[in-house]
Order: C-alpha cells, then sequence, then structure tokens
C-alpha cells in the first residue's frame, strides 16, 4: 500500500476527540524549546555570513575562505552520521545538551581568533554542534508532537528565521562598526542560558512522556557503522577541497597543480562514498526515503549554492558592505517563513507532497535568475531580490514538506536515522557549490566578476529543475 493510500485508510479523529494544538499545555514547552534554539542558530548563521568577507579582509585570510565555509561541512558530516544512531538509542535529551555545549565552545573559539587558521578551528567545532542540534531537535519534534502538527511545527522552524534574517545583517554590521566584528561571534552566547532553560521544560517531557525508541537490531548496527566510517572518508573528501584553496592562490604552477588536485580528488571521493553515506537506492531516486533524500541534496545544491553566493557578490561587483549585502539573507528569512507557513495551511496541505516538491524547486529554478541578471548588471539590486524571494518561497514549500514526509515514511526506531540522513545530502549539497565558489576565489582572489558568479548560480537554477523532474519519485513505489 502507497503512503498516500495508508493515510486514507488511517482511522480519521472521532468529533469528540479535540483537535492537538500546537500551542496546548502539554506541547508549548517543546515547541519554546526548539524554537529558541531555532532563533539561537538563525542569528548566528545570518551573522557569520554576513560579517564573513570582514573577517577574510580584517585577517589577510583569502586563501582561507574557502576553508572558513567548508569547514563546518566537513565536521557536520562526521558529526551527522553519528548523531542520528545516537539519538535512536538514547533519545534527543543528551545529544541536544551536548550540541549546545559545542555551539559555545565555538563562538569562543571564532571570536577570539587571532589567525584565520583559529578562526577556521572554530568555524570546524560550529559544524559539529549543529548536527547535532539539528538532528536532535527533529526527532524531539517527531516524538513529542502529533504528526498532524509536525508542518506547522516546521513553518514556525521558518518563521524563527524572520527576525534574525531581517535584523541579523544590520545588526552584525552595526556591532562591527561600533566594537568589531570579534563581538557578533561572542554575543549569541547571552542567549544560550535562555535557550537551555526553555530546552530543559521540553527534554524533561521527552524523558517522562514519550516513549523510547526500540533498539536496533545487529543489521541496522552494522550499516550504522559502515555509514560511519563511510562518512569519514566523506569528510576526506570535502577537507581536500577545503584545503585546496591557499594552493590555488599561489603564484607557483606546481603549487595551483596541487590544488586542483586535491579540489579533483576530493569530489571523485564525495561521489565515491554517497552510496555508501546515504540510506540505499538515494542515487537512483528509489521511493520512499532515498527519494526524499536524493531530493534534499538537489534542493541543498541549488538553493545554497546562491544563495551563499549573493552576499560576496554583492561585496565583490558592487562594493556594498556587510549590512546591506546581508539583503539577500533578509528576503530569505521572510520568503521562506512565508512559503512554510504557506505549506502549512490546510488547503495547500490537501495538495500532494509532489505537487508541492515539484511548485517549489520550479520556483527556485525561476527564481534564481534574479541573483544571475543582478550579478551581471542587467537588473538593480530590488529588481533582482524580487526575484530571490520567489525562490526563497519555492524553498519554504519545499523544505518542511521533506522533513515531514520523511518523518512519516521512516519507522519510528529510524527517525534519528533518516533525520541524520536528510542532514548529511544537505551537507553534501552545500558542499559542492561551497567548495566550488572557494576554488574560485581563492585562484582570481579580489578579481572574481560579475560574470563568474552569474556562471555558478545558473548552474545551481539548474540542478533545480532535476529536482522539479523528480519530484514524485517518492510515492512510486506501486
Amino acid at each position: 500500500m502507497s503512503t498516500e493510500a495508508a493515510r486514507e485508510a488511517a482511522p480519521t479523529q472521532t468529533l469528540s476527540e479535540p483537535a492537538p494544538r500546537l500551542l496546548s499545555r502539554a506541547h508549548l514547552p517543546v515547541v519554546l524549546g526548539v524554537l529558541s534554539l531555532v532563533t539561537l542558530a538563525a542569528f548566528e548563521n545570518r551573522a557569520v555570513v554576513s560579517i564573513l568577507p570582514t573577517v577574510v579582509h580584517e585577517l589577510d585570510g583569502w586563501s582561507l575562505f574557502g576553508a572558513a565555509t567548508g569547514a563546518p561541512l566537513v565536521t557536520l558530516t562526521v558529526a551527522m552520521a553519528w548523531s542520528g544512531p545516537w539519538t535512536d538509542r538514547q533519545g534527543p535529551g543528551r545529544v541536544l545538551l551536548t550540541g549546545i555545549g559545542l555551539f559555545a565552545v565555538a563562538q569562543l573559539i571564532s571570536g577570539s581568533a587571532s589567525h584565520m587558521g583559529v578562526f577556521v578551528a572554530g568555524r570546524a567545532v560550529s559544524g559539529a554542534a549543529e548536527a547535532l542540534i539539528d538532528t536532535a531537535m527533529t526527532v524531539l519534534v517527531a516524538r513529542a508532537l502529533p504528526e498532524t502538527l509536525r508542518a506547522k511545527v516546521f513553518a514556525s522552524f521558518a518563521a524563527a528565521w524572520i527576525l534574525p534574517s531581517v535584523l541579523g545583517p544590520g545588526v552584525a554590521g552595526g556591532i562591527d562598526a561600533v566594537v568589531g566584528w570579534r563581538a557578533v561571534f561572542v554575543a549569541p552566547l547571552a542567549i544560550v542560558p535562555v535557550s537551555l532553560a526553555l530546552v530543559r521544560g521540553a527534554l524533561r517531557g521527552e524523558r517522562g512522556s514519550f516513549p523510547a525508541a526500540d533498539a536496533p537490531g545487529p543489521e541496522t548496527a552494522s550499516s550504522d557503522g559502515r555509514q560511519l566510517r563511510a562518512s569519514f572518508l566523506l569528510a576526506v573528501g570535502l577537507a581536500a577541497m577545503t584545503c585546496a584553496g591557499p594552493l590555488l592562490g599561489d603564484r607557483e604552477g606546481a603549487r595551483v597543480m596541487t590544488g586542483l588536485a586535491l579540489v579533483v580528488g576530493g569530489l571523485v571521493v564525495i561521489a565515491g562514498t554517497a552510496s555508501r553515506v546515504l540510506p540505499r537506492g538515494t542515487l537512483r531516486l528509489h521511493c520512499g526515503v532515498p527519494s526524499l533524500v536524493a531530493l534534499r541534496f538537489i534542493v541543498a545544491l541549488a538553493f545554497t549554492g546562491v544563495g551563499g553566493t549573493i552576499p560576496l557578490m554583492l561585496v565583490q561587483t558592487r562594493g556594498v558592505g556587510p549590512a546591506l549585502a546581508g539583503t539577500s539573507l533578509a528576503v530569505t528569512g521572510v520568503l521562506w517563513a512565508a512559503g512554510s507557513w504557506l505549506n502549512s495551511t490546510g488547503a495547500v496541505q490537501r495538495v500532494r507532497p509532489a505537487a508541492r516538491l515539484r511548485a517549489g524547486h520550479a520556483s527556485i529554478a525561476v527564481g534564481a535568475l534574479g541573483p544571475v541578471l543582478l550579478s551581471l548588471g542587467v537588473l538593480g539590486l530590488p529588481a533582482g531580490m524580487v526575484g530571490w524571494g520567489l525562490a526563497a518561497l519555492g524553498m519554504g514549500l519545499v523544505s518542511p514538506t521533506l522533513t515531514t514526509e520523511a518523518l512519516a515514511l521512516a519507522p519510528e526506531r529510524e527517525q534519528g536515522r533518516a533525520s541524520a540522513a536528510m542532514g548529511l545530502a544537505s551537507t553534501m549539497g552545500v558542499a559542492v557549490p561551497t567548495g566550488v565558489v572557494g576554488v574560485v576565489v581563492a585562484m582570481q582572489g579580489a578579481g572574481v566578476d560579475g560574470r563568474t558568479f552569474a556562471l555558478l548560480m545558473a548552474a545551481c537554477a539548474v540542478a533545480a529543475l532535476v529536482g522539479a523532474g523528480g519530484a514524485g519519485r517518492a510515492w512510486a513505489c506501486d
């Protein structure tokens, strides 16, 4: 029986049973706890993306720009593969608290860095923290809230990004102007105690009310071990691309060739280990969770490949400061949240998930043309951001749909693994364009031009079209 048919055959809620509410007394601790963490992570993310060009300039670290963006992906890859089985075995509580602790350590390292290498180390710790927090939060939501509320809580996640996206770049730019860029990393630590207090309420409920998942069998444990080993190889591939930056920025021909060899070798390792890290059938877009994991990779590549490039493109080609360059982040946060809210409404929830995924991918492909034309000077900043707003709206449709459908298709005892697989796919999707942009910046330095940015972003738009074509594969088992 297909997932759609199973849902139709499931018993419906009787009139005497009250409909579950997201802000009811039973669910409020979980909702407030996870929203506080999402908001904290959103402020940190938007501030870092906005301030990174300034950090690179201040520490004279152009050759390590790719490392600063790639190091979190390397550590996130290994931590994500580890976090799934850990969460399934012991529940999300310990994993979540460990992630919060690592987040605080990462901020301190980055904010106190006197050399670009130390800054990169701080970003690496941040990647591990993100993996643990993301996996644990997703499983906490799945175990604590009924399925009918999941779309709404993931829409609230997107809404929690609005204020950080609108204010984060400006706040980061203001802090940099008044105090210096280091305070941008230290300031979020003031919010950590508040988040911990809220999360403790959610975790008390998680320990006392929600049933623990069944222990994995021998086959699952063996598969977990293979996946963890493969994740280390994948991290090696990502690290090779990250380490290539300083060599590619060198004028000596032999060092440049070595750097290019590292990039090519890294890509080969990534491609070779993908089938071992991700669920079986992912590369073939096999029905069920594997297909959704594949779509997560595609949409991460397409959306992040464009959105992550826009601030640097504006700084390099338009000479704007961090606050104005963060305009794209504000557009992303607001329209992504709008798309997620739209996705959670009853009218849209009645639309088949495949149709929502197809529409979202198509919106990303079309909307990416705004930044492409902006980088070429054909459009101004306002018009270019209108296009990007359409892409963000599409991402708001795609992202929560992928997450809720993956949780619905995965058995409860494997929800942590499914969440981790989605996270790994997203990491790989982010890593590919991030690595390519890092290589380009390392080779061309401050001389990278608008045509180069346009070519990179156009390639990501094509990837979104591929995702639109495969949007219905998850439900094609019959």
